[in-house]
């Protein structure tokens, strides 16, 4: 059974959690126009921070609701499972306290956080870039899982979607999301074609108005091609996607991608630490970069992918049509 609110979006998507890139301006946004909007828990520094973009959140999508009488989408937190981050169960307590609608967990699926966001009525999607890490995740009891795939920015994977989404419907009856080079409303609409319920879009909300990247970031992935996305582990210690020219601009050498970094994300928690020195400096993207030439604002960004994702499904029923 698929979630409710997926039959009252304007599109089926979902704008990725994006380290030091999704804040509630850009969440807010993204749920007035019909997507689920989120962001990553560590994108504030302290929980009592990130209670208050919650609270900040929650009261624009309530006002938008009174002035408008529609209904917003709902927003989504990503929370990093992983024994480096000692904010987990503040951050997760917080969740729970404000009944977030939607939780994403990245780098470990428990079934105790499961229960706590079901307790509630919340759902819980994972990242999962292969087969063993989305079998974990369905035997925590999970509602559906992001198949990252190869291109994904940020912390991807290397698999191809088209095998991965069969491989994981054969056991995973529950939602299914699809990350990885989704810029376009074509995109979303060949993401539901192969199988997908949702599409997961992260590259191309960098470059939106409302967005925190930096006006430097958004140009260079305007002039970016797919070739220009380099996938290693030496920046945080898990496989990422990244620009090549912030690499460059870091003086980041070829012999230097090759090495792997120890994982630690209470490193994020403080600006002083490398970690988030790395990641503000050095930019990650996914192969969509291909087609992104703009920096629009949200509602205009929605408007034309929903435009597109409807150009392409009537475009199938005509190519339907011919093959009969």
């Amino acid at each position: 059974m698929k979630p409710s609110f997926i039959k009252n979006l304007t599109l089926p998507a979902i704008a990725a959690p994006m380290f030091l890139i999704s804040g509630p301006q850009l969440v807010i946004e993204c749920c007035k126009n019909g997507i689920v909007g989120t962001f990553p828990a560590l994108n504030q520094r302290s929980s009592e921070g990130f209670e208050e973009w919650l609270l900040e959140i929650k009261a624009a999508l309530a006002d938008f609701e009174k002035e408008t009488g529609k209904k917003a989408a709902p927003f989504g937190v990503n929370l990093i499972v992983h024994k480096t981050n000692p904010r987990l169960q503040a951050d997760l307590a917080l969740c729970v306290q404000h009944k977030v609608p939607i939780i994403i967990t990245s780098l470990g699926a428990v079934s105790e956080l499961v229960d706590a966001v079901h307790r509630y009525g919340g759902l819980v999607f994972h990242d999962v870039i292969k087969k063993r890490h989305a079998e974990k995740a369905a035997e925590a009891g999970v509602d559906g899982l992001i198949l990252v795939c190869a291109g994904a920015g940020g912390h991807a994977g290397t698999l191809h979607p088209m095998p991965f989404i069969t491989e994981i419907k054969s056991f995973f009856k529950k939602t299914i999301i699809l990350s990885g080079c989704i810029s376009t409303g074509r995109d979303i609409a060949a993401a539901l074609q192969m199988g997908a319920d949702l599409a997961y879009m992260g590259t191309r909300f960098i470059n939106t108005k409302e967005s925190k990247a930096p006006e430097e970031y958004r140009d260079m992935i305007i002039n970016a091609g797919a070739s220009d996305i380099v996938y290693t582990a030496a920046v945080s210690g898990v496989a990422a996607n990244f620009l090549a020219p912030s690499l460059q601009a870091m003086g980041i050498s070829e012999e230097m991608l090759s090495q792997k970094k120890k994982v630690d994300f209470g490193d994020e928690l403080t600006v002083k630490k490398d970690e988030a020195k790395a990641w503000a400096t050095i930019w990650s993207a996914g192969q969509g970069v291909a087609s992104i030439t703009n920096s629009p604002h949200v509602s205009e960004l929605v408007a034309t992918l929903k435009n597109d994702f409807k150009n392409a499904i009537e475009a199938q029923i005509k190519n339907l049509e011919v093959y009969q």
